[in-house]
């Protein structure tokens, strides 16, 4: 079975120009290109879904940087350990990264790493300034509709005389509130 090296390239925009990287992926030897105009913020990016499409166990994805490939370290990682599960090499050409051999194996392992220690200390940070506002009296989340003020807007739109806006202005309770209220008492 023949293994292909299938290139990848993408501009941010429209205006960019893709030579420099079609010029690398070319002297490399690829054997099909995708490539795009479209910024890497995007999750769609149909050509770069082409390319996962098209490859299979063996092949070798060649990008002419990291910075092209992924939108942020953790979508870079992501489809490195997809390319990995696929039995897939990637090769950057500017970063000398080859994830066939030890010290790609080896970068990738490190930079899993610092996405790793990132994500814990988002998480980390998350949780110490939820402690933090706690102490001070703050709870998280959308604040409570008065219970009482949920009765009364249940009985004015019960006696049929109200609007919906006119009991939320009278109330304070909005729409979303008041319907799951009569809900309740439904099925009560």
């Amino acid at each position: 079975m023949k293994h292909y090296l299938l290139g990848y390239a993408r501009a941010s925009k429209e205006s960019q120009n893709l030579d420099r990287q079609l010029d690398a992926l070319n002297e490399y030897g690829v054997d099909k290109i995708f490539n795009e105009k479209m910024t890497g913020t995007k999750k769609e990016r149909p050509e770069l879904d082409k390319l996962l499409d098209r490859m299979t166990e063996g092949d070798t994805v060649v990008i002419e940087s990291l910075t092209r490939l992924g939108r942020s370290t953790k979508d870079l990682l992501e489809l490195i350990e997809l390319f990995s599960s696929k039995g897939v090499t990637l090769v950057s050409l500017k970063e000398s990264i080859d994830t066939n051999t030890p010290t790609g194996k080896l970068l990738v392992t490190v930079m899993s790493a610092i996405a790793q220690f990132e994500r814990d200390c988002i998480a980390e940070r998350t949780v110490e300034g939820l402690k933090a506002a706690r102490a001070r009296g703050r709870t998280g989340g959308r604040p409570r509709t008065n219970e009482d003020q949920v009765k009364k807007a249940v009985k004015m739109y019960n006696t049929q005389q109200y609007s919906i806006r006119e009991i939320e202005e009278m109330t304070g309770v909005k729409k979303d509130t008041l319907y799951r209220a009569m809900k309740g008492d439904e099925s009560s």
